[in-house]
């Protein structure tokens, strides 16, 4: 599983890396390099604590992302923002990479930077807390789930998504792409559905979330929404 892992996480840095500098037309984008660096040291950082925590559960975030007994809508929907992603960052590409049609102060370039360490921390935190935060919609009736109401759970319900919507408009400032920040608007209302229609399927079927959604009034924004 570990050699998976990093040869996943590997993969995953070359696609980025292909569409975003293959719709630059150029590797001699720093910002986009910048970029790639501090996502996927991040993300290196997640993987490392759950193979030290929770292998159980990156096993299951390592499985792709439609699977059998994962919700209709969801598979969808999934696979919708997944296109839309590929689309965004092919955008960002040929916004700030090839044609130059944004211009971004460095203090937004910094402070997207800041934004996506941001996102990522917040992810960490909510994967660190949450044993069940599989990648796909489904009640985990094998895994004994639970509801999880402590860390960033006892702020919103959905902390990852949380993390995910900070990552999206600070990705573009990062990436110095008007375009991208406005795209990424689709991205965040894709987002927002799907955590909208999974807190209902857990108020229909995990014990105990109704009291939880009761007490924890917020989904992704506090004091918002």
């Amino acid at each position: 599983m570990i050699a998976r892992l990093w040869i996943s996480l590997a993969l995953e840095a070359v696609a980025f890396g292909a569409l975003l500098f293959g719709a630059a037309g150029t590797l001699r984008w720093p910002a986009a390099w910048a970029f790639l660096a501090v996502f996927f040291v991040a993300a290196a950082l997640i993987s490392q604590m759950l193979v030290v925590r929770n292998p159980e559960l990156l096993r299951e975030r390592l499985k792709p992302i439609v699977q059998r007994g994962q919700a209709r809508w969801d598979q969808v929907l999934i696979s919708l923002i997944g296109v839309l992603f590929i689309g965004w960052l092919v955008l960002m590409g040929l916004d700030a990479g090839r044609f130059r049609w944004s211009t971004v102060p460095m203090w937004l370039h910094v402070a997207g930077g800041i934004g996506v360490a941001l996102g990522m921390a917040i992810v960490y935190s909510a994967l660190r807390e949450n044993a069940y935060a599989i990648p796909v919609v489904r009640l985990q009736t094998e895994r004994e789930q639970q509801v999880v109401s402590s860390g960033p759970y006892a702020v919103v319900r959905h902390p990852m998504y949380s993390g995910v919507l900070l990552l999206f408009p600070s990705t573009g400032l990062l990436l110095g792409s008007w375009w991208g920040v406005g795209a990424s608007a689709l991205l965040a209302i894709g987002l927002a559905v799907r955590a909208a229609l999974e807190d209902r399927e857990l108020q229909r079927g995990l014990d105990g979330y109704v009291a939880y959604a009761a007490r924890v009034r917020a989904r992704l924004i506090p004091l918002v929404w």
